[in-house]
């Protein structure tokens, strides 16, 4: 498992640029960006956005695209943001520049000797693995599983995380990660510095705001890296006795280690006056102190996880029963990482193994209780997907329109739901199915053969680049002509991820 940071530019170049890196969620086989992107990258052969332009992006709204998920089912949700390809290009074109990656990675290689240790450098797949995998398998290894480690020096340990991390960056602060705040401070209508080029292309697509950056890339979490790096060296110069405490930091989510309340406390307090900074703050209600380390260093909801899966099913025999110990579970933990592993289990058995049988004269039952899962915990709303898809399978033909009917009709229940409809149109419409998906959803209409504007194009001169952000690229094949039963390798990354919680 290597770095992305310690690539050659040219290769970081076409990692950024793959479309898995350019949207790094769960997202049906039909949909892919990379021949927009190949297609953009080509005719801006190098050059940034601002060659291109017949006025001023930041001008305008709309230009990066929101892909809304529910998080909670009900009225928190997460805005995945597709940055409009001309600027991500353009963006990566800065970055990879070699004399500008050798810049990045000279400031990176000064935040490694602050004394948060960082687990979240971003990181690249080996063999088949796929990279967001390879991210999570990181955090297993070098958070979970040192800071049972820790147990051994320290007795207390402080969770705590940033508030809508991404959200709330001031994109300022970019050129003062990069370049130091006086530099930064001294020069900041200069496009010399790259920090000021990369913060215009944050500003370009968000109407010219300076709080938040795009959430859902490779390119954004390499970023946010940046910055948080900035933070931890602040957190540094502000402490003393760096012995006394550890401190990991995997994205915007801290743990203190240290040998009494009073210790940890003042390093949060360091924490949180360093990421204010920034434009960040900490997560109150999040903020907990365990004063045993190991105890401490699951979570709650892997734990009960564990018990659950060591409790065995010799007597939780049929298949309804097995799904409501899920939904039980669900309940408890609602969008839990060990959810998302349950539910992956399941899957495998039902899908992969065939080895549950599935009571055909319950199956309205079995059903009902599934979507429910995926309606309390949206953010396992693709492998719940994928089993229905099972269970419905085996339905007579009147009878599926009917179910997949009421499992659409509760779905569209959930507010700010673009990413679940996403899933619910694969799995609706396969031939043996043929339910015509309508949806508001910008992506599910293009699946459907329709147009609509994905970015806000109002400010390209440019009709070649115009031509390669034609929105249909972004469908490879029919959604039509996929099987009616999710297949392994199309929740691959979801059960990948979900067997280290």
């Amino acid at each position: 498992m290597s770095r992305l940071v310690d690539l050659p530019p040219e290769e970081a170049r076409a990692h950024f640029l793959d479309g898995d890196s350019y949207f790094n969620s769960d997202i049906p086989k039909y949909i892919r960006f990379k021949a927009v992107l190949d297609g953009v990258a080509e005719v801006m052969n190098g050059k940034q956005y601002t060659c291109f332009e017949s006025g001023k992006p930041d001008h305008l709204s709309g230009v990066n695209y929101s892909l809304i998920a529910n998080k909670d089912g009900r009225f928190d949700w997460r805005p995945f943001e597709l940055i409009h390809p001309a600027i991500y290009v353009s963006l990566v074109n800065v970055l990879c520049d070699p004399k500008n990656w050798e810049q990045i990675q000279a400031r990176w290689a000064k935040f490694e000797s602050s004394a948060v240790q960082c687990c979240s450098d971003p990181v690249l797949a080996v063999a088949d693995e796929k990279n967001k995998a390879a991210q999570v398998r990181s955090w297993w290894q070098r958070v979970e599983q040192q800071s049972l480690i820790y147990s051994l020096e320290y007795s207390h340990v402080l969770h705590t995380d940033v508030t809508n991390c991404y959200g709330s960056l001031y994109t300022h602060s970019i050129p003062w990660a990069i370049h130091g705040l006086k530099k930064a401070k001294q020069n900041k209508f200069s496009d010399s510095l790259l920090g000021n080029r990369i913060d215009a292309h944050m500003r370009a697509g968000r109407h010219g705001q300076t709080n938040g950056i795009p959430q859902g890339s490779v390119l954004m979490d390499f970023v946010a890296e940046i910055v948080l790096g900035y933070v931890d060296e602040k957190i540094t110069s502000l402490l003393d006795n760096k012995k006394s405490f550890r401190i990991l930091r995997y994205r915007d989510d801290y743990r203190v280690f240290a040998n009494s309340d009073e210790t940890a406390e003042e390093v949060l307090k360091k924490i949180s006056d360093s990421l204010r900074s920034v434009g960040m703050r900490l997560g109150a209600a999040k903020t907990h102190l365990s004063r045993n380390v190991v105890e401490g260093s699951i979570k709650p909801d892997k734990l009960a996880g564990i018990d659950l899966l060591e409790s065995g099913e010799e007597h939780v025999k049929t298949l309804q029963k097995k799904l409501l110990r899920l939904h039980s579970f669900g309940r408890r933990f609602p969008n839990s990482g060990a959810l998302r592993r349950l539910v992956s289990e399941f899957y495998d058995k039902i899908v992969v193994e065939k080895d549950e049988e599935i009571e055909s004269h319950n199956l309205d039952v079995q059903v009902a209780i599934a979507t429910d899962i995926g309606f309390v915990s949206p953010n396992t709303f693709p492998v719940v997907a994928a089993i229905l898809s099972r269970l419905i399978s085996l339905a007579s033909p009147d009878d599926k329109v009917r179910l997949w009917t009421m499992v659409r009709d509760k779905m569209r229940r959930l507010p700010h739901n673009g990413y679940q409809e996403i899933w619910l149109q694969r799995v609706t419409h396969p031939k043996a199915v043929d339910i015509k998906f309508e949806s508001r959803e910008a992506i599910c209409q293009i699946v459907n053969g329709e147009s609509p504007a994905l970015w806000e194009n109002g400010w390209i001169a440019c009709p070649a680049l115009l031509e390669a952000l034609q929105v249909a690229k972004i469908v490879d094949k029919q959604a039509s002509d996929m099987p009616e039963v999710m297949q392994p390798e199309e929740v691959e990354l979801f059960r990948r991820n979900a067997w280290l919680y």
